[in-house]
């Protein structure tokens, strides 16, 4: 048997003397807001700190604070930094009436921004954004959705035009001359031309006119388009870097100067070729004949880029880049190509006629606030609620809509 070791026999009267004194120890401090120590040291062997958590400890003898819970929003007054900018969008003008040399009931015209759009209400747009219905000079295959609007006019462009204007107010048309698409049924620049002119004459607001994307077949066809609609003031849509390579950009734009119309660069969400390809239009055009395409990606497919490049062709436009002060047109109808949009899925999701409108709604508000002018789109209730927003957007100290308010508290 071992002798007890003196040091453990120490640290055990230690203790019992500390355990004692605890009491009296408490006693002392009780109601004692500040205590300062002399001479004094602690050994110390495992030490476990806790922090409570809030305000902290309640004073010995003083009751518990009571957390009241907030029962309204916080309210804070949020006044909008005043900025100027040096740069001016140029103005466009589509259409032309009969004393500017066309036959359309009215003009329009697009640009003319020297501010962010809706950033202030003090700073209106100079002319408010212009919607475009499409129409194919073809059967297209197109979503459940969208083919019951237009079924019963698909095979006669002009009357699906005319539907477009009268029933849904579309501000102008789009005509997507597909059929002229050598892969497809390789139709003549005449036979376009014709489909054009019954379009002209079913409507009389501005058109839009689209090719099929090869490069010298769109240069045959928007030529003989555009003697055919010699005066009209179409916007040609469009004209590419890939035009420069099989030499056939000079011939789209010198019969657009001709002919008094406009021309539509596309380029691929990349500004330095959109700047190339302005630059290279500049030898032919005026900037007030001129409109840029960034490129639209859909919804879930890379719409944020989008935003981000229209919003930076935008600011650097206003911050003095002259090459990019040109308008700009979303085409908010590939919304459409997200499968999202249209495919049968889960309840959940809801259904395919209030889940497609909605995608191309979205795609059009979030490029509308990147500064975007002319938008092509599909479906008419998509359009009904931009320009309800538009209104909203414009009107300063506009009342909120019931709900949207309470949109922090609300459940889904």
């Amino acid at each position: 048997m071992t002798d007890p070791d003196p040091h453990d026999e120490k640290k055990s009267v230690r203790t019992a003397q500390v355990q004692d004194a605890i009491p009296g120890l408490l006693a002392l401090l009780s109601g004692k807001k500040r205590v300062e120590l002399e001479n004094f040291s602690m050994e110390i062997g495992d030490l476990e700190l806790w922090i409570p958590t809030g305000t902290g400890a309640a004073p010995v003898g003083s009751p518990a604070q009571v957390r009241i819970k907030p029962t309204t929003l916080f309210t804070e007054t949020f006044v909008p930094q005043s900025e100027e900018f040096v740069g001016r969008i140029h103005e466009v003008r589509l259409g032309a009436t009969k004393s500017e040399g066309g036959s359309r009931s009215r003009s329009l015209v697009i640009g003319g921004s020297t501010y962010p759009p809706f950033v202030s209400a003090d700073h209106p747009a100079a002319h408010p954004p212009v919607f475009a219905l499409d129409v194919f000079d073809m059967a297209v295959p197109l979503s459940k959705v969208l083919m019951e609007n237009v079924k019963d006019v698909m095979n006669d462009p002009a009357e699906w035009a005319r539907m477009n204007v009268k029933k849904y107010g579309a501000d102008m048309i789009t005509v997507h001359l597909m059929s002229t698409d050598p892969l497809i049924s390789d139709a003549t620049p005449a036979a376009a031309a014709r489909t054009v002119e019954e379009v002209l004459q079913a409507v009389d607001v501005p058109l839009i006119i689209g090719g099929c994307g090869d490069p010298r077949k769109d240069a045959a066809v928007f030529s003989k388009v555009a003697e055919v609609a010699d005066g009209e003031r179409v916007l040609l849509n469009s004209v590419t870097l890939g035009m420069t390579e099989t030499k056939t950009l000079d011939v789209v734009a010198r019969a657009a100067k001709e002919h008094g119309h406009a021309v539509l660069g596309f380029t691929g969400l990349e500004l330095n070729k959109a700047k190339e390809l302005n630059r290279r239009l500049y030898e032919y055009l005026p900037p007030e004949d001129i409109v840029m395409d960034l490129t639209t990606v859909a919804l879930g497919y890379g719409l944020e880029y989008s935003f981000t490049i229209h919003e930076r062709a935008r600011h650097a436009a206003l911050m003095g880049d002259t090459e990019l002060q040109q308008p700009t047109i979303s085409a908010s109808t590939n919304a459409w190509a997200a499968r999202e949009a249209w495919m049968k899925m889960d309840k959940k999701y809801g259904s395919r006629g209030l889940r497609g409108p909605l995608w191309e709604t979205i795609n059009a508000l979030t490029l509308l606030l990147a500064g975007v002018d002319i938008f092509m789109m599909m479906h008419p209730a998509a359009i009904r609620t931009c320009k309800d927003s538009i209104r909203m957007f414009a009107e300063k100290d506009a009342p909120v809509p019931d709900g949207v308010a309470h949109w922090a508290t609300m459940k889904i």
